[in-house]
């Protein structure tokens, strides 16, 4: 295979060598019947530009009447037939390509062939767009089973409202369903925009310096009602800190890591909020619960959207998936970085780092 494909491209070579001296030589044999008829015999140089020039002509024509051949037209709708094919696949959707044809055209060294390039790029193209394709139909699958689920809850305890002989006490519980589930398609939506607008280009940070101290112990208080109810012990350590990001998005963070938290948080739990530095100019902000935890395999998916360690947990908790998805987003515009550590039974640990402006060294507890 190797030495036809030598054989072929000798024969290649030769047979525009040859297509070349053919025309030259017609060229020359043109010009001199020219210039003996009109009995005029130019210089050396103007012989050889007009020679030159009608060399070209008659090669250019040459290959024009050999790209009209029909042999030659099939050839060549041969090879181009499964980029063509596939180009066509991808615009209708379909990124199963198949161009194994050129799996044998081109050897080792030819990888910088212009074919070559041009099939691998499209090999690649389909991929990327069969990835996208497949996250955009899960997606969609999601946000259809997100809303599907409230929306059915509502519609069924609605019609059962209809029953005139309710009880006024059970009458109220069907109420209490549907706004809670209301409320949870009303989050779903505001999740749903916040992360559209969180990966717009054109989304700009409005980063100011504050105390992050401040700001954590803001959202700590403002989340009392839920860990005072759930008999939750919070156990707050933090440096005077100040930060330079976008003081509304960071709160978006805390906020989401702390409502998990206590949301997994069984009763008479803890929950440990430290801010420290870390390094010359570093921050990190852990916040630790005795939780249910999860598994090994749950963490490699813990920042996907809609993703959930438990279905019937969370359900039972009103999430839909989105917030951890939101906080790594979050941290992942303010170049920081956010891990997870977690153990079964035993709690889950968030930490946060970030760049900081300056640190004192006094605490508030």
């Amino acid at each position: 295979m190797k030495r036809l494909n030598y054989v072929k491209r000798i024969g290649g070579i030769l047979a525009v060598v040859g297509s070349l001296l053919l025309a030259w030589s017609c060229a020359y044999w043109l010009t001199t019947k020219l210039f003996k008829k009109i009995q005029y015999v130019p210089n050396e140089y103007l012989s050889l530009l007009i020679n030159s020039f009608v060399g070209f002509t008659l090669f250019f024509c040459l290959m024009l009447l050999l790209t009209r051949n029909p042999w030659v037209r099939s050839k060549q709708n041969q090879y181009l037939h499964p980029i063509l094919q596939a180009m066509k696949m991808i615009s209708e959707g379909n990124f199963n390509v198949d161009l194994s044809f050129y799996s044998n055209q081109f050897r080792e060294q030819d990888k910088h062939h212009p074919y070559y390039q041009i099939v691998e790029n499209i090999k690649l193209m389909a991929t990327k767009l069969g990835e996208v394709e497949e996250m955009r139909q899960e997606f969609i699958s999601n946000v259809s089973h997100e809303i599907q689920s409230p929306l059915t809850s509502i519609i069924g305890f609605a019609h059962a409202l209809k029953n005139e002989d309710l009880e006024p006490e059970e009458r109220r519980h069907y109420l209490e369903i549907i706004e809670t589930e209301c409320i949870r398609l009303s989050k779903l939506s505001e999740n749903l925009l916040k992360l559209t607008s969180l990966e717009s280009e054109h989304l700009s940070l409005d980063r100011k310096s504050y105390r992050l101290d401040y700001q954590l112990r803001r959202n700590i208080l403002a989340s009392e009602p839920q860990w005072t109810e759930k008999k939750i012990n919070m156990d707050i350590s933090l440096d005077h800190l100040t930060i330079t990001a976008d003081e509304e998005l960071m709160d978006q963070v805390w906020i989401n890591l702390l409502h998990n938290s206590i949301k997994f948080t069984p009763q008479g739990g803890t929950i440990s909020v430290v801010a420290c530095k870390s390094g010359e100019d570093s921050i990190i902000v852990k916040i630790r619960d005795t939780g249910i935890g999860m598994e090994k395999d749950s963490l490699m998916h813990i920042f996907e959207r809609f993703y959930k360690a438990d279905q019937s947990r969370n359900r039972i908790a009103g999430g839909n998936g989105l917030g951890l998805s939101i906080v790594k987003k979050i941290i992942d515009l303010h170049e920081g970085d956010i891990r997870v550590q977690s153990e079964f039974g035993v709690g889950t640990e968030f930490t946060v780092t970030m760049i900081g402006d300056s640190w004192e060294k006094n605490k508030v507890n």
